[in-house]
């Protein structure tokens, strides 16, 4: 893990993706998607029924957030990272449709892990308890399907040095395993 942050920029192309690192701290700009539990199954209920999906998920990088109603003159309320586990069994199917990145909190299953190793997905980290500070790099919030979900609707989020740390990389290093590493007592 290198002490710098870096600056990237969502969606991700591949290279972005796959340059990423367990360890690497970053402040992500651009678009990214936010979706919670409710969403990913009925985006994976509408693969298995044959249909296409609401939105294109190529290059995506969802965010896991149900985001608490917007004050007077907020873009959007409390905006923390949902446990990113609760989307584990939805995950392999929308990484197969082209989604590029996950930001959640929490650990993910091997069967997620192996699904980010063959299509080169990365998982990023947001601190939990942060919401509030969070949604200050939120500059637009835009449901895009699902608006009957309310907080749980797939949005789109223009965000501005969004930071996240990556937990694990697109070759499978877990942040959350090496990190402890040196701590442990045999």
């Amino acid at each position: 893990m290198s002490d710098a942050i870096r600056r990237i920029h969502a969606p991700f192309d591949e290279s972005t993706a796959r340059s990423l690192r367990a360890g690497d701290r970053v402040l992500v700009s651009g678009t990214i998607l936010a979706a919670r539990d409710a969403a990913h199954k009925r985006l994976v209920d509408a693969l298995n029924r044959g249909e296409p999906l609401p939105v294109d998920l190529r290059g995506q990088v969802v965010y896991y957030v149900g985001p608490s109603p917007a004050s007077p003159g907020h873009v959007i309320g409390s905006a923390g990272p949902t446990t990113a586990g609760r989307m584990d069994a939805y995950t392999p199917a929308l990484l197969a449709q082209g989604l590029r990145g996950m930001i959640g909190k929490g650990y993910r299953s091997p069967a997620v892990v192996e699904a980010m190793k063959a299509h080169g997905v990365p998982y990023l980290a947001a601190v939990g308890g942060a919401g509030a500070l969070i949604a200050r790099c939120i500059r637009k919030y835009t449901v895009l399907a699902y608006e009957d979900l309310g907080p749980e609707a797939v949005a789109a989020l223009e965000v501005e040095d969004f930071p996240a740390i990556v937990v694990i990389d697109s070759t499978g290093q877990n942040y959350y395993e090496a990190g402890q590493a040196p701590y442990r007592q045999l």
